[in-house]
């Protein structure tokens, strides 16, 4: 047993001998062989290190090459433009040279004509002072005199040419004018015939005007009360009559008294929802009317409201000429003349519908009916340039082309014959102003208004008024007459100046 271990500890022991003998071989062997690895990569590293190098000398001497060469071309380029410099330079230098030599001759031709220019003026004091003394005028005498001799020639002149001109400028225009309006009136045919607004309620007997008065007057205060017009009950067999400054309530009394009347029943509470029913009836109609005048035109896209309003000018009268139908003939005409100058037609149209809408509401609210018609165009939305046609209507120069031709349509719907009426004393009363504006003038003796106030003929003192200053006064009072009254159309100032001489053969 004891053999067995220590012959196991002596085997141990020689292996172990063994391999370490072994490995210590080995070992040797691998460090060689690393020793030799190494001293390749070195050797491969140096002679690349060296390759770099000499690769790095050759490109760094092409650089250096092609800097030198490039620094030559540069300094050949420099010497150029030097060479150019010096040249114009030098050209430079001459032209400055032959400067010089001009300006000092301009100098001396300059000094040359100051010494001319200063003798002939003392020649020409001289001359004058001679001159004065053979004529005994001075310079200004002479002048004034030798103006008023050419004035005094060449006046029938000016004036020949004047009255030349303005002919043949008034004939073209108003030929021109006449083709355009001739046009648009023909394409127009809106009747200009007024309705009359009557205030006249026919009964069927007179026992009804009985039971309108109603017990101690009852029935007549209801009616008066809730449509706010007078009821005038009189002698006149089978009617009545309506009195009141607003059209649509006096049409409202006569449609509830109408109600009244076939219904039989007359009492306070009746008469009420007797208005009532007026009332809506009338509204209807309003609305109805307006809706027919935007629809003859075209026109959409306008707020109810305002197209209510409008319908109210169907019960509106202006020198016996429907509002209502004018401002369609308005609006018709200033569509057609906007097509003919070229204007916007839709504004024209809205314009001239809408130019006169301040009437509608002008006995109820205070103020211009041309501001308020801007006012209420502004209120339902309307644009500024159609809500200004309430004012461009009546204003003597329009600010827009398009103010100018609603203005136009509005004075040819007016001047229609038989389209507005007048009484005897406004027409009177306008022939006498239209005389007094022209009398009130300088130089005008007499002046006769005739053909309606068309024309007005001013007679002259041929004393005081020449033909020049004739012309002169024409257009003045033509300008007095356009701001200081009212008139429809257009005023033809006439003038005469007329030279009689007489004498006896005896």
């Amino acid at each position: 047993m004891s053999f067995t271990i220590i012959s196991l500890f002596i085997g141990a022991a020689v292996g172990f001998g063994i391999g370490y003998v072994v490995r210590q071989v080995l070992g040797a062997r691998t460090v060689n062989s690393a020793e030799t690895k190494a001293q390749e990569i070195i050797t491969s590293a140096k002679r690349e290190e060296q390759e770099a190098i000499l690769a790095a000398k050759q490109e760094s001497i092409k650089i250096i090459d092609e800097a030198k060469r490039e620094i030559s071309n540069e300094r050949q380029e420099v010497k150029e433009q030097s060479k150019r410099l010096e040249k114009r330079e030098s050209l430079f230098e001459a032209k400055l040279l032959d400067v010089d030599a001009k300006e000092k001759k301009l100098d001396a031709v300059k000094t040359s004509l100051e010494e001319k220019e200063t003798k002939l003026a003392t020649e020409q004091q001289e001359v004058t002072k001679r001159l004065e003394s053979v004529a005994g005028l001075n310079r200004e005498q002479a002048t004034e005199q030798l103006l008023a001799t050419v004035e005094s020639e060449a006046k029938e002149a000016i004036v020949a040419r004047i009255r030349k001109l303005q002919d043949e400028g008034a004939a073209e225009i108003e030929e021109k004018a006449k083709r355009v309006l001739a046009m648009v009136i023909q394409r127009c045919a809106i009747s200009h015939a007024a309705d009359t607004m009557t205030t006249t309620v026919d009964l069927p007997s007179d026992d009804m005007k009985g039971r309108i008065i109603g017990k101690e007057g009852r029935n007549i205060k209801a009616l008066e009360q809730l449509t706010g017009v007078e009821i005038i009950v009189d002698d006149t067999p089978g009617s009545v009559m309506i009195s009141g400054f607003n059209l649509v309530r006096r049409h409202l009394a006569k449609r509830a008294i109408e109600r009244l009347m076939l219904d039989g029943r007359i009492h306070p509470t009746r008469i009420e929802e007797a208005v009532l029913e007026a009332k809506r009836e009338l509204a209807l109609e309003m609305k109805k009317a307006g809706e027919e005048a935007m629809y003859q035109l075209g026109i959409t896209g306008i707020d109810p409201k305002l197209v209510q309003i409008l319908g109210r000018l169907k019960f509106r009268t202006s020198f016996g000429q429907n509002v209502l139908q004018h401002s369609i003939e308005v609006g018709t005409l200033s569509g057609l003349l906007a097509e003919e100058l070229g204007a916007d037609v839709t504004v024209c149209k809205k314009g001239g519908l809408f130019h006169d809408i301040g009437k509608a509401v002008d006995h109820e609210v205070q103020g211009a009916h041309t501001e308020l018609g801007y006012r209420l165009m502004k209120k339902y939305g309307l644009p500024e340039k159609i809500a200004y046609m309430a004012i461009a209507h009546h204003e003597d120069r329009p600010e827009t082309v398009e103010g100018v031709i609603v203005r136009t349509a509005d004075a040819i719907s007016g001047s229609r014959p038989g389209a507005r009426r007048d009484t005897v004393e406004r027409y009177i009363q306008r022939l006498e102003e239209i005389e007094k504006v022209a009398t009130s003038l300088p130089g005008v003796t007499k002046a006769y208004a005739i053909q309606a106030g068309r024309e007005v003929r001013v007679f002259v003192t041929p004393t005081e008024v020449d033909d020049l200053s004739m012309v002169k006064l024409a257009q003045q009072i033509a300008r007095t007459i356009e701001s200081e009254l009212n008139y429809p159309g257009a005023i033809k100032v006439n003038c005469i100046r007329e030279t009689r001489v007489i004498e006896y053969a005896r």
